[in-house]
């Protein structure tokens, strides 16, 4: 009872006379997972007496390491991991730590330029931290059977987790997925290797697989990964073949025909854009006397050519009026070629149809008819000739050298 009094007396005169200590963080633990480190603590403010009208905010931590077998020597150095941080946690995943190494951690309360007390912990990553799944499984099929391919945990840095542990394992759960959602003949394999073959698994059947990492040394065990499922293969029966095979001919049929039909109408579209049809009115449909812009090849070949060319002399016929009144002589006569030529004055005397003093009366009296005749035929003649050069009046007609100019 006496000793009690004292103590309590030591510890008022001790307040008394000077500021109270800050406690220090308390429930030191590591969060990890592969090569991934982060330390957290505890610390209660309200514990201490002094802190109620300060608060919380102003106290920051911390946090500083070192190998366990520094700490043999005289004067360890520690390093330092986290300086006067306000969390109640410290990443210690970039720092230089071996994986199978040993390494003490200590960490300590901040305010006003105090400092608690430092709080230790001892940390081996090899035994404490906790192993990851494998980062990806996949699953092949392979007809009846199934291939599931596994990559091994990765560090920090993306890299393999079996640099640290050599000898991990993979526990492979798989089981056929019922259509209720229930589980039939659940089946497990242990095994190091990434690629697995699940044989002797039931045609179109569903599958699930599930992976987890073991490492036996320190009884390590990962969480399993999530389900996957995939259904098996089988061989394909004989109306299944049948029925893809016709289904395909007629998929190909309708293609081709389709094709067909989109290139006819694009032809046609075409055609109508490049070359539109005109309508011809009806009366040149119509077979009658009007003009008509077609002509066929027969009535083409019923024509003669017509040639063009520059305006050149017309023909004209020049008649005497004195000899217009003048019975032509029986001596004018018409050739083969439609020409008339008068006969040389020379041989009028051989003829005997002009007397020699030149008189009508000297005719032959059997004539008389005949030149009768004679002058209409020349006055029809002359009438056509007439109309000819009409009509030659309007366009142009090539000379012909073989033609002889008359007069008359």
């Amino acid at each position: 009872m006496l000793t009690g009094l004292l103590c309590l007396l030591f510890v008022g005169l001790q307040s008394g006379s000077g500021e109270a200590e800050l406690i220090p963080p308390s429930n030191l633990n590591m969060i990890t997972l592969n090569t991934n480190y982060t330390l957290v603590w505890d610390w209660d403010w309200e514990w201490d007496w002094d802190q109620s009208s300060a608060g919380a905010d102003q106290v920051t931590f911390t946090v500083q390491y070192i190998g366990i077998h520094q700490l043999r020597r005289r004067n360890p150095r520690w390093n330092l991991a986290c300086s006067e941080t306000s969390e109640r946690s410290c990443d210690l995943t970039e720092l230089q730590i071996l994986y199978l190494g040993i390494y003490v951690l200590r960490v300590r309360a901040n305010m006003d330029g105090r400092h608690s007390d430092w709080s230790q912990k001892q940390f081996c990553p090899d035994k404490e931290a906790v192993l990851g799944p494998p980062s990806k499984v996949r699953l092949v099929l392979d007809v009846s059977s199934l291939d599931v391919s596994i990559t091994d945990p990765q560090t920090s840095t993306n890299t393999s987790m079996r640099e640290y542990i050599p000898k991990l394992d993979f526990n492979i759960v798989y089981w056929e997925q019922a259509e209720n959602g229930k589980v039939l003949d659940l089946r497990a394999l242990k095994l190091p290797n990434n690629l697995v073959n699940l044989p002797n698994l039931k045609e179109w059947t569903l599958y699930c697989v599930q992976v987890q990492s073991l490492y036996d040394f320190y009884n390590k065990s990962s969480s399993y990964t999530q389900p996957l499922c995939i259904r098996t293969e089988g061989v394909t029966p004989w109306w299944k073949i049948s029925l893809y095979f016709l289904g395909s001919l007629l998929v190909a049929f309708l293609l081709v025909m389709a094709a067909l039909y989109g290139s006819h109408l694009c032809v046609q579209i075409c055609k109508a854009t490049l070359f539109p049809g005109e309508k011809l009115p009806s009366h040149f449909k119509q077979e009658s006397d009007f003009p008509r812009l077609i002509v066929s090849e027969s009535e083409l070949d019923l024509c003669d050519p017509v040639i063009v060319s520059a305006e050149s002399a017309r023909l004209e016929i020049k008649v005497d009026p004195a000899v217009d009144s003048m019975v032509p002589p029986a001596g004018l006569e018409q050739d083969s070629s439609g020409r008339h030529s008068r006969q040389n004055s020379s041989s009028s005397g051989d003829s005997g149809i002009y007397s020699a003093g030149g008189n009508s009366s000297g005719l032959h009296p059997n004539m008389t008819s005949s030149s009768q005749n004679a002058q209409r035929s020349f006055d029809s003649e002359k009438r056509k000739m007439s109309d000819m050069n009409l009509e030659f009046k309007g366009f142009p007609v090539v000379p012909d050298e073989g033609v002889v100019d008359v007069e008359v």
